[in-house]
């Protein structure tokens, strides 16, 4: 009986388990809001467009706007420089927000 209580007790201690992290206040500056259904319908409609025209631009918006990457990390995934990154960055929100616009 004792082994498995001491089999218990390391369980609960067990990282996967939560052992030793300090539970936290979760601060309502750390919640995103989430985003407006209608603009995420626009941005999803924008995207089947500029896939067609664009593939690069299109797989970058998705990687900032839905998975939410850096931009360092997303150039990584992509495979570009980090200034590459930036000026199809530039050049996709622009065109992204046309898109969007004539969809309005």
């Amino acid at each position: 009986m004792r082994q498995i209580l001491i089999d218990r007790a390391r369980r609960k201690q067990t990282e996967k388990r939560g052992g030793g992290v300090v539970a936290g206040e979760l601060c309502d500056s750390r919640i995103e809001a989430p985003q407006p259904v209608e603009q995420l319908l626009a941005v999803h409609e924008a995207l089947d467009h500029m896939s067609a025209d664009d593939p690069d631009c299109a797989e970058l918006v998705k990687l900032r706007y839905f998975v939410r990457l850096s931009m360092s990390e997303a150039a990584e995934a992509m495979d570009l420089s980090l200034r590459s990154a930036e000026r199809l960055w530039t050049y996709s929100r622009a065109r992204l927000k046309q898109l969007m616009n004539e969809g309005a």
